[in-house]
Protein backbone atom coordinates (compact mmCIF):
# COMPACT_ATOMS: atom_id res chain seq x y z
CA UNK A 1 0.00 0.00 0.00
CA UNK A 2 1.40 3.39 -1.04
CA UNK A 3 1.54 6.27 1.47
CA UNK A 4 0.55 9.45 -0.37
CA UNK A 5 1.92 12.92 0.34
CA UNK A 6 -0.09 16.15 -0.23
CA UNK A 7 -0.46 16.70 -4.00
CA UNK A 8 0.76 13.21 -4.91
CA UNK A 9 -1.36 11.08 -7.26
CA UNK A 10 -1.53 7.57 -8.66
CA UNK A 11 -3.80 5.61 -11.04
CA UNK A 12 -6.87 3.93 -9.58
CA UNK A 13 -6.29 0.22 -8.97
CA UNK A 14 -9.62 -0.77 -10.59
CA UNK A 15 -12.74 0.77 -12.13
CA UNK A 16 -14.64 0.21 -8.87
CA UNK A 17 -13.09 1.38 -5.62
CA UNK A 18 -14.00 2.18 -2.04
CA UNK A 19 -12.68 5.12 -0.01
CA UNK A 20 -12.84 5.04 3.78
CA UNK A 21 -12.17 8.06 6.00
CA UNK A 22 -11.19 7.48 9.60
CA UNK A 23 -10.74 9.87 12.51
CA UNK A 24 -10.33 9.39 16.26
CA UNK A 25 -13.33 11.72 16.74
CA UNK A 26 -16.79 11.40 15.22
CA UNK A 27 -16.69 12.78 11.67
CA UNK A 28 -18.99 12.59 8.67
CA UNK A 29 -17.84 11.51 5.23
CA UNK A 30 -19.29 12.83 1.98
CA UNK A 31 -18.55 12.98 -1.76
CA UNK A 32 -19.04 15.98 -4.06
CA UNK A 33 -19.30 15.45 -7.83
CA UNK A 34 -17.71 18.31 -9.80
CA UNK A 35 -17.61 19.35 -13.45
CA UNK A 36 -14.55 20.87 -15.17
CA UNK A 37 -15.64 24.23 -13.72
CA UNK A 38 -14.93 22.90 -10.22
CA UNK A 39 -18.57 23.18 -9.19
CA UNK A 40 -21.57 20.88 -8.86
CA UNK A 41 -24.31 20.72 -11.49
CA UNK A 42 -27.01 20.74 -8.79
CA UNK A 43 -27.52 19.84 -5.12
CA UNK A 44 -28.02 16.22 -6.28
CA UNK A 45 -24.21 16.03 -6.76
CA UNK A 46 -23.72 16.12 -2.97
CA UNK A 47 -23.61 12.53 -1.65
CA UNK A 48 -23.80 11.96 2.11
CA UNK A 49 -25.88 10.07 4.67
CA UNK A 50 -29.09 11.98 3.97
CA UNK A 51 -28.66 11.73 0.17
CA UNK A 52 -26.69 8.50 -0.17
CA UNK A 53 -26.34 8.01 -3.93
CA UNK A 54 -25.69 9.58 -7.31
CA UNK A 55 -24.78 7.93 -10.62
CA UNK A 56 -21.68 5.86 -9.93
CA UNK A 57 -21.19 7.12 -6.36
CA UNK A 58 -22.70 5.73 -3.17
CA UNK A 59 -22.40 6.52 0.55
CA UNK A 60 -22.39 3.53 2.93
CA UNK A 61 -22.61 3.60 6.71
CA UNK A 62 -20.55 0.60 7.83
CA UNK A 63 -20.72 1.20 11.57
CA UNK A 64 -17.34 2.39 12.80
CA UNK A 65 -16.42 3.88 9.42
CA UNK A 66 -18.14 5.50 6.42
CA UNK A 67 -17.34 4.31 2.91
CA UNK A 68 -17.71 6.12 -0.42
CA UNK A 69 -18.07 3.47 -3.18
CA UNK A 70 -17.25 4.65 -6.72
CA UNK A 71 -17.94 2.86 -10.02
CA UNK A 72 -16.08 5.03 -12.53
CA UNK A 73 -17.78 3.30 -15.46
CA UNK A 74 -21.18 4.59 -14.28
CA UNK A 75 -20.19 8.18 -13.46
CA UNK A 76 -21.70 10.80 -15.82
CA UNK A 77 -19.32 12.04 -18.51
CA UNK A 78 -19.54 15.67 -17.40
CA UNK A 79 -18.32 14.75 -13.90
CA UNK A 80 -14.52 15.04 -13.93
CA UNK A 81 -13.71 15.09 -10.20
CA UNK A 82 -15.14 13.43 -7.09
CA UNK A 83 -14.01 15.18 -3.90
CA UNK A 84 -13.96 12.97 -0.77
CA UNK A 85 -14.52 15.11 2.33
CA UNK A 86 -14.66 14.77 6.11
CA UNK A 87 -16.40 17.13 8.54
CA UNK A 88 -16.81 17.23 12.30
CA UNK A 89 -20.40 16.58 13.41
CA UNK A 90 -20.52 18.98 16.39
CA UNK A 91 -20.57 16.31 19.11
CA UNK A 92 -16.86 16.41 19.87
CA UNK A 93 -13.83 18.66 19.28
CA UNK A 94 -14.39 22.15 17.87
CA UNK A 95 -11.76 21.64 15.14
CA UNK A 96 -9.49 18.98 13.64
CA UNK A 97 -6.59 20.41 15.68
CA UNK A 98 -7.67 18.23 18.61
CA UNK A 99 -9.78 15.62 16.77
CA UNK A 100 -6.94 13.15 16.26
CA UNK A 101 -5.45 11.66 13.09
CA UNK A 102 -7.55 12.09 9.91
CA UNK A 103 -6.81 9.31 7.42
CA UNK A 104 -8.26 8.36 4.01
CA UNK A 105 -7.67 4.92 2.48
CA UNK A 106 -8.39 3.66 -1.07
CA UNK A 107 -9.46 0.02 -1.60
CA UNK A 108 -9.61 -1.86 -4.89
CA UNK A 109 -12.50 -4.04 -6.11
CA UNK A 110 -11.21 -6.98 -4.05
CA UNK A 111 -11.16 -4.92 -0.85
CA UNK A 112 -7.36 -4.60 -0.71
CA UNK A 113 -5.95 -1.26 0.52
CA UNK A 114 -3.84 0.29 -2.26
CA UNK A 115 -3.27 3.90 -1.14
CA UNK A 116 -3.40 5.79 2.12
CA UNK A 117 -3.24 9.49 2.99
CA UNK A 118 -2.87 10.99 6.47
CA UNK A 119 -3.89 14.68 6.36
CA UNK A 120 -1.09 16.75 7.95
CA UNK A 121 -0.98 20.13 9.67
CA UNK A 122 -4.66 20.62 10.58
CA UNK A 123 -5.44 23.44 13.04
CA UNK A 124 -8.75 25.35 13.06
CA UNK A 125 -10.37 23.41 10.19
CA UNK A 126 -13.77 21.78 10.73
CA UNK A 127 -14.12 20.30 7.22
CA UNK A 128 -11.44 18.87 4.91
CA UNK A 129 -11.20 17.67 1.30
CA UNK A 130 -9.09 14.56 1.86
CA UNK A 131 -8.81 13.06 -1.64
CA UNK A 132 -9.83 13.76 -5.22
CA UNK A 133 -10.75 10.96 -7.62
CA UNK A 134 -10.46 12.52 -11.09
CA UNK A 135 -10.40 11.78 -14.83
CA UNK A 136 -7.18 12.02 -16.81
CA UNK A 137 -8.04 11.28 -20.44
CA UNK A 138 -9.73 7.88 -20.48
CA UNK A 139 -8.22 6.88 -17.13
CA UNK A 140 -9.02 7.73 -13.51
CA UNK A 141 -6.54 8.73 -10.82
CA UNK A 142 -6.58 9.59 -7.12
CA UNK A 143 -4.80 12.61 -5.61
CA UNK A 144 -4.06 13.49 -1.98
CA UNK A 145 -5.38 17.00 -1.22
CA UNK A 146 -5.80 17.89 2.49
CA UNK A 147 -7.49 21.27 1.90
CA UNK A 148 -9.30 22.48 5.04
CA UNK A 149 -12.21 24.86 5.70
CA UNK A 150 -12.80 26.78 8.94
CA UNK A 151 -16.49 27.23 8.04
CA UNK A 152 -17.37 23.55 8.33
CA UNK A 153 -19.41 21.41 5.99
CA UNK A 154 -21.70 24.31 5.07
CA UNK A 155 -18.73 26.46 4.00
CA UNK A 156 -17.13 23.61 2.07
CA UNK A 157 -20.41 22.85 0.29
CA UNK A 158 -20.90 26.52 -0.61
CA UNK A 159 -17.40 26.68 -2.10
CA UNK A 160 -18.43 24.01 -4.60
CA UNK A 161 -21.74 25.66 -5.52
CA UNK A 162 -24.12 23.72 -3.26
CA UNK A 163 -26.99 25.83 -1.96
CA UNK A 164 -27.14 25.74 1.85
CA UNK A 165 -29.33 28.76 2.57
CA UNK A 166 -32.98 27.77 2.75
CA UNK A 167 -34.44 31.07 3.88
CA UNK A 168 -37.97 30.75 5.26
CA UNK A 169 -40.60 32.12 2.91
CA UNK A 170 -42.10 35.36 4.13
CA UNK A 171 -45.86 35.55 4.76
CA UNK A 172 -47.58 36.81 1.61
CA UNK A 173 -49.72 39.41 3.42
CA UNK A 174 -50.01 41.33 6.68
CA UNK A 175 -50.50 39.21 9.84
CA UNK A 176 -54.10 38.24 10.46
CA UNK A 177 -55.72 37.94 13.86
CA UNK A 178 -55.65 34.42 15.27
CA UNK A 179 -59.15 33.23 16.24
CA UNK A 180 -57.59 31.56 19.29
CA UNK A 181 -55.12 33.38 21.53
CA UNK A 182 -51.84 31.52 22.02
CA UNK A 183 -50.76 30.94 24.64
CA UNK A 184 -54.17 30.66 26.32
CA UNK A 185 -54.79 32.90 29.32
CA UNK A 186 -55.48 31.22 32.65
CA UNK A 187 -59.14 32.31 32.45
CA UNK A 188 -59.70 31.30 28.83
CA UNK A 189 -58.24 27.94 27.81
CA UNK A 190 -59.66 26.57 24.58
CA UNK A 191 -58.87 23.85 22.09
CA UNK A 192 -58.12 24.92 18.49
CA UNK A 193 -61.37 25.31 16.51
CA UNK A 194 -62.54 22.07 14.91
CA UNK A 195 -63.11 22.10 11.12
CA UNK A 196 -66.26 20.62 9.58
CA UNK A 197 -66.41 16.88 10.39
CA UNK A 198 -66.10 14.32 7.59
CA UNK A 199 -68.46 11.39 8.31
CA UNK A 200 -66.86 7.94 8.54
CA UNK A 201 -69.38 5.06 8.44
CA UNK A 202 -66.97 2.67 10.16
CA UNK A 203 -66.42 5.10 13.04
CA UNK A 204 -70.10 5.97 13.56
CA UNK A 205 -71.31 2.36 13.48
CA UNK A 206 -69.97 1.58 16.98
CA UNK A 207 -72.77 2.18 19.48
CA UNK A 208 -73.12 1.37 23.19
CA UNK A 209 -69.90 -0.63 23.39
CA UNK A 210 -70.72 -3.00 20.51
CA UNK A 211 -68.76 -3.65 17.34
CA UNK A 212 -70.51 -2.70 14.07
CA UNK A 213 -71.50 -6.34 13.56
CA UNK A 214 -72.59 -6.73 17.17
CA UNK A 215 -70.52 -9.91 17.58
CA UNK A 216 -68.64 -8.86 20.73
CA UNK A 217 -68.75 -6.32 23.55
CA UNK A 218 -65.97 -4.40 25.31
CA UNK A 219 -65.26 -1.00 26.80
CA UNK A 220 -62.78 -0.66 23.90
CA UNK A 221 -65.77 -0.09 21.61
CA UNK A 222 -67.12 2.79 23.69
CA UNK A 223 -67.46 6.17 21.95
CA UNK A 224 -64.42 7.49 23.86
CA UNK A 225 -62.20 5.25 21.73
CA UNK A 226 -63.95 5.88 18.41
CA UNK A 227 -62.26 7.78 15.62
CA UNK A 228 -62.84 11.52 15.87
CA UNK A 229 -64.33 13.27 12.84
CA UNK A 230 -62.45 16.33 11.56
CA UNK A 231 -60.60 17.61 8.53
CA UNK A 232 -56.94 18.62 8.85
CA UNK A 233 -54.69 18.06 11.86
CA UNK A 234 -56.63 17.19 15.03
CA UNK A 235 -56.24 15.20 18.25
CA UNK A 236 -57.30 11.58 18.67
CA UNK A 237 -57.31 11.39 22.45
CA UNK A 238 -54.35 12.84 24.33
CA UNK A 239 -51.50 10.84 22.80
CA UNK A 240 -52.39 10.51 19.13
CA UNK A 241 -52.86 12.87 16.21
CA UNK A 242 -55.49 12.27 13.51
CA UNK A 243 -55.18 14.00 10.15
CA UNK A 244 -58.29 14.09 7.97
CA UNK A 245 -56.31 14.36 4.75
CA UNK A 246 -57.35 15.67 1.37
CA UNK A 247 -54.06 17.00 0.00
CA UNK A 248 -50.78 16.69 1.89
CA UNK A 249 -49.22 17.09 5.33
CA UNK A 250 -45.64 16.99 6.66
CA UNK A 251 -45.02 14.43 9.40
CA UNK A 252 -42.15 13.00 11.38
CA UNK A 253 -40.62 9.91 9.76
CA UNK A 254 -41.83 6.71 11.40
CA UNK A 255 -44.70 8.38 13.29
CA UNK A 256 -47.54 6.70 11.34
CA UNK A 257 -49.41 4.17 13.49
CA UNK A 258 -52.43 3.60 11.18
CA UNK A 259 -54.22 5.01 8.17
CA UNK A 260 -57.34 4.50 6.10
CA UNK A 261 -57.87 5.48 2.47
CA UNK A 262 -55.49 6.14 -0.41
CA UNK A 263 -52.36 7.73 1.09
CA UNK A 264 -48.81 7.95 -0.27
CA UNK A 265 -45.66 8.36 1.83
CA UNK A 266 -42.49 10.09 0.60
CA UNK A 267 -39.31 10.46 2.69
CA UNK A 268 -37.90 14.00 2.67
CA UNK A 269 -34.82 13.76 4.93
CA UNK A 270 -34.39 17.01 6.85
CA UNK A 271 -36.62 19.03 4.55
CA UNK A 272 -34.41 20.74 1.93
CA UNK A 273 -30.73 20.58 1.01
CA UNK A 274 -29.74 23.56 3.15
CA UNK A 275 -31.36 22.06 6.24
CA UNK A 276 -29.76 18.67 5.48
CA UNK A 277 -26.33 20.32 5.43
CA UNK A 278 -27.02 22.20 8.66
CA UNK A 279 -28.41 19.02 10.22
CA UNK A 280 -25.21 17.21 9.29
CA UNK A 281 -23.24 19.89 11.12
CA UNK A 282 -25.52 20.61 14.08
CA UNK A 283 -27.33 17.33 14.69
CA UNK A 284 -30.63 19.23 14.76
CA UNK A 285 -33.59 19.13 12.41
CA UNK A 286 -36.67 17.07 11.68
CA UNK A 287 -36.45 13.87 9.58
CA UNK A 288 -39.63 14.36 7.54
CA UNK A 289 -42.01 12.46 5.34
CA UNK A 290 -44.67 13.96 3.09
CA UNK A 291 -48.02 12.20 3.22
CA UNK A 292 -50.41 12.94 0.38
CA UNK A 293 -53.76 11.64 -0.85
CA UNK A 294 -57.21 11.33 0.65
CA UNK A 295 -57.98 9.44 3.84
CA UNK A 296 -57.39 9.33 7.60
CA UNK A 297 -53.83 9.34 8.99
CA UNK A 298 -52.97 8.54 12.62
CA UNK A 299 -49.63 9.69 14.10
CA UNK A 300 -47.95 9.18 17.49
CA UNK A 301 -44.50 9.23 19.10
CA UNK A 302 -43.85 6.76 21.93
CA UNK A 303 -47.18 7.57 23.63
CA UNK A 304 -46.09 11.19 24.24
CA UNK A 305 -48.80 13.77 24.86
CA UNK A 306 -49.93 15.59 21.70
CA UNK A 307 -50.76 19.32 21.55
CA UNK A 308 -51.88 21.55 18.69
CA UNK A 309 -50.66 25.09 18.06
CA UNK A 310 -52.05 27.48 15.43
CA UNK A 311 -49.55 30.05 14.13
CA UNK A 312 -51.06 33.26 12.73
CA UNK A 313 -47.90 34.68 11.11
CA UNK A 314 -47.26 37.35 13.73
CA UNK A 315 -44.62 35.39 15.66
CA UNK A 316 -42.59 32.25 15.10
CA UNK A 317 -42.35 29.10 17.20
CA UNK A 318 -38.93 27.88 18.36
CA UNK A 319 -39.06 24.17 19.16
CA UNK A 320 -36.75 21.23 19.70
CA UNK A 321 -36.81 19.01 16.61
CA UNK A 322 -37.56 15.98 18.80
CA UNK A 323 -40.95 17.44 19.74
CA UNK A 324 -42.27 18.04 16.21
CA UNK A 325 -44.91 15.47 15.16
CA UNK A 326 -46.66 17.01 12.12
CA UNK A 327 -47.37 20.35 10.50
CA UNK A 328 -49.28 21.84 7.62
CA UNK A 329 -47.28 22.57 4.44
CA UNK A 330 -48.25 26.25 4.71
CA UNK A 331 -45.69 26.57 7.52
CA UNK A 332 -41.99 27.07 6.84
CA UNK A 333 -39.18 26.00 9.15
CA UNK A 334 -35.47 26.55 9.39
CA UNK A 335 -32.64 25.34 11.64
CA UNK A 336 -31.24 28.40 13.41
CA UNK A 337 -28.64 29.12 16.06
CA UNK A 338 -30.14 29.88 19.47
CA UNK A 339 -28.23 32.97 20.45
CA UNK A 340 -27.10 33.30 24.04
CA UNK A 341 -28.16 29.83 25.21
CA UNK A 342 -25.99 27.67 23.01
CA UNK A 343 -24.96 24.47 24.69
CA UNK A 344 -27.65 24.38 27.36
CA UNK A 345 -30.84 23.62 25.39
CA UNK A 346 -32.29 20.24 24.49
CA UNK A 347 -31.20 20.72 20.88
CA UNK A 348 -27.73 22.09 21.58
CA UNK A 349 -26.81 25.35 19.88
CA UNK A 350 -29.54 25.06 17.24
CA UNK A 351 -33.32 24.74 17.22
CA UNK A 352 -36.11 24.54 14.64
CA UNK A 353 -37.97 27.81 14.02
CA UNK A 354 -41.42 27.63 12.39
CA UNK A 355 -42.98 30.67 10.74
CA UNK A 356 -46.03 31.47 8.65
CA UNK A 357 -49.69 30.57 9.09
CA UNK A 358 -50.83 27.05 9.85
CA UNK A 359 -51.15 24.31 12.45
CA UNK A 360 -48.40 22.25 14.03
CA UNK A 361 -48.73 19.20 16.28
CA UNK A 362 -46.06 18.92 18.97
CA UNK A 363 -45.35 16.31 21.65
CA UNK A 364 -44.34 16.55 25.30
CA UNK A 365 -43.24 13.96 27.82
CA UNK A 366 -46.20 14.41 30.17
CA UNK A 367 -48.72 17.21 30.59
CA UNK A 368 -46.88 20.56 30.25
CA UNK A 369 -47.31 23.99 31.75
CA UNK A 370 -47.52 27.04 29.48
CA UNK A 371 -45.81 30.03 31.10
CA UNK A 372 -46.81 33.52 29.98
CA UNK A 373 -43.56 35.51 29.84
CA UNK A 374 -43.98 39.14 30.83
CA UNK A 375 -40.63 39.50 32.59
CA UNK A 376 -37.72 37.20 33.40
CA UNK A 377 -38.81 33.54 33.31
CA UNK A 378 -36.55 30.55 33.95
CA UNK A 379 -36.79 26.87 32.98
CA UNK A 380 -34.65 23.78 33.18
CA UNK A 381 -32.78 23.47 29.85
CA UNK A 382 -33.92 19.86 29.42
CA UNK A 383 -37.58 20.63 30.17
CA UNK A 384 -38.15 23.66 27.92
CA UNK A 385 -39.87 22.29 24.81
CA UNK A 386 -40.94 25.34 22.77
CA UNK A 387 -41.21 29.10 23.05
CA UNK A 388 -42.05 32.27 21.16
CA UNK A 389 -39.27 33.04 18.69
CA UNK A 390 -39.37 36.69 19.72
CA UNK A 391 -38.15 35.88 23.26
CA UNK A 392 -34.56 36.52 24.29
CA UNK A 393 -32.66 33.50 25.63
CA UNK A 394 -29.68 33.51 27.98
CA UNK A 395 -28.09 31.08 30.44
CA UNK A 396 -28.09 31.73 34.19
CA UNK A 397 -25.55 29.94 36.39
CA UNK A 398 -27.02 28.97 39.76
CA UNK A 399 -24.20 27.09 41.52
CA UNK A 400 -21.36 29.31 42.72
CA UNK A 401 -17.88 28.04 41.91
CA UNK A 402 -15.97 26.89 44.96
CA UNK A 403 -14.69 23.87 46.88
CA UNK A 404 -17.99 21.99 46.48
CA UNK A 405 -17.78 22.40 42.71
CA UNK A 406 -14.22 21.06 42.69
CA UNK A 407 -15.34 18.06 44.74
CA UNK A 408 -18.10 17.33 42.26
CA UNK A 409 -20.95 18.52 44.49
CA UNK A 410 -23.79 20.34 42.80
CA UNK A 411 -27.41 21.24 43.36
CA UNK A 412 -28.28 19.53 40.07
CA UNK A 413 -29.63 22.88 38.86
CA UNK A 414 -26.36 24.52 37.89
CA UNK A 415 -27.64 26.00 34.61
CA UNK A 416 -31.04 27.56 33.96
CA UNK A 417 -32.44 28.80 30.68
CA UNK A 418 -33.63 32.42 31.04
CA UNK A 419 -36.33 33.97 28.83
CA UNK A 420 -36.99 37.68 28.49
CA UNK A 421 -39.51 39.73 26.57
CA UNK A 422 -43.16 39.05 25.73
CA UNK A 423 -44.37 35.58 24.76
CA UNK A 424 -44.76 32.07 26.14
CA UNK A 425 -42.70 29.02 27.08
CA UNK A 426 -43.94 25.39 27.03
CA UNK A 427 -42.32 23.36 29.83
CA UNK A 428 -42.76 19.59 30.14
CA UNK A 429 -42.65 17.70 33.48
CA UNK A 430 -39.61 15.72 32.38
CA UNK A 431 -35.96 16.39 31.68
CA UNK A 432 -35.85 13.98 28.76
CA UNK A 433 -37.49 14.73 25.41
CA UNK A 434 -39.50 11.93 23.72
CA UNK A 435 -37.45 9.09 22.28
CA UNK A 436 -33.99 10.20 23.41
CA UNK A 437 -31.38 10.23 26.15
CA UNK A 438 -29.74 13.26 27.71
CA UNK A 439 -26.59 12.65 25.71
CA UNK A 440 -28.32 12.00 22.40
CA UNK A 441 -28.84 8.63 20.74
CA UNK A 442 -26.16 8.58 18.08
CA UNK A 443 -23.68 10.45 15.97
CA UNK A 444 -24.22 13.11 13.38
CA UNK A 445 -25.08 10.51 10.72
CA UNK A 446 -28.11 9.17 12.63
CA UNK A 447 -30.79 11.28 10.94
CA UNK A 448 -29.96 14.28 13.03
CA UNK A 449 -29.35 12.62 16.38
CA UNK A 450 -26.54 14.37 18.24
CA UNK A 451 -25.68 18.00 18.83
CA UNK A 452 -24.18 19.49 21.98
CA UNK A 453 -26.56 17.80 24.41
CA UNK A 454 -28.20 15.70 21.73
CA UNK A 455 -30.56 16.38 18.86
CA UNK A 456 -32.97 13.78 20.30
CA UNK A 457 -34.51 13.07 16.92
CA UNK A 458 -34.46 9.29 17.13
CA UNK A 459 -35.67 7.10 14.27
Amino acid sequence: MKQLSPGENQPLPSSTIGVQVRCASQANTSAILLTDSGRVRSDADFVFYNQPSARGVQYRDEGAVDTIAIDTGSVDQDVVTIAITASLDGTGPASFATAGVLQATVFDAAGTATADFTVPGLTSETAVVCLEVYRRGDAWKVRAVGQGYDTGLAGLASAFGISVDDEPAQPSGPPMADPQQWPPTPTSIQQPPSPTPVPNPAATASVAGRTPGGSMQSELFAPAHAEVQSQGIGKQGSKMCRVGLSGEVMARQGSMVAYQGDLRFEALGAGGMGRMVRQAVTGEGVPLMKVSGRGDLFLADNASDVHLIDLDGSDGLTINGANVLAFEPTLQYNVERMHGAGAMSNAGMFNCVFTGRGRIAITTNGSPVVLNVAGDTFADPQAAVAWSSSLRTTVKTNDSFGLNTLLGRSTGERFTLAFGGQGFVVVQPSEQPPGGFIGGTGGGNDAGVGGMLGGFLGR
